[in-house]
């Protein structure tokens, strides 16, 4: 990827979407901006996304100046493992854990793009794990409302658990807009019910 919108940088941290934009309004990052049609995208780098990920991790309880120092030697020195606060409180602020978690979540995100499809054809566009007609969003409901990955599994065994793991950061991560009030799958028992009946016919695209 070349950037993260402020959805994926919140899905990826951990850090509040609302948090987000006020560290940019803020212009603790300034991420650059990609034209996507009538709108403007704001696109986070790595760096970014790394200094986030400490605001996450406590450090937005500092003053702005002091983090702004923060982000500023993020920046400059993204490969750092420790960062001494200057003309600030007496710490040490740990960007290599940060940093590996931020890692570790980019992978994550970089197989959703892998696992996941969006056909018009399939559930009016609606996101399905690749390969079947499964909703991601049905699946990040299920686990929300209490299911294991068990139950999921059960019902829908083209599944795995390291997918359903992911639903939730998917949605997370690519919300939807203009939500409808009935989800396209809703007029299915099959797919509305917590049953998950196994001749269900979702399995095959």
């Amino acid at each position: 990827m070349h950037g993260y919108t402020p959805a994926q940088a919140a899905a990826i941290t951990g850090l509040p979407l609302g948090a987000i934009h006020k560290a940019i309004d803020s212009r603790l990052i300034r991420p650059r901006t990609d034209p996507a049609g009538s709108a403007v995208r704001r696109l986070i780098s790595t760096e970014q996304l790394l200094y986030l990920q400490l605001e996450a991790d406590g450090v937005r309880l500092l003053p702005v100046g002091t983090r702004r120092e923060i982000a500023a030697s993020v920046q400059r020195s993204p490969g750092t493992d420790k960062l001494p606060v200057a003309n600030g409180p007496a710490l040490m602020i740990d960007v290599g854990s940060a940093r590996r978690r931020v890692e570790r979540r980019m992978k994550e995100m970089a197989r959703l793009e892998n696992l996941v499809v969006s056909d018009p054809e399939i559930l009016r566009g609606t996101p399905v794990f690749k390969g079947t007609r499964i909703p991601v969003e049905l699946v990040a409901d299920m686990l929300a409302q209490g299911a294991t990955p068990g139950e999921i599994l059960r019902g829908y065994p083209t599944l795995s658990k390291a997918k359903i793991a992911l639903a939730p950061l998917y949605m997370r991560a690519f919300p939807r807009r203009g939500r409808p009030s009935r989800r396209p799958w809703q007029g299915s028992k099959a797919l509305g019910r917590m049953a998950f009946p196994l001749n269900d016919g979702l399995h095959s695209a």
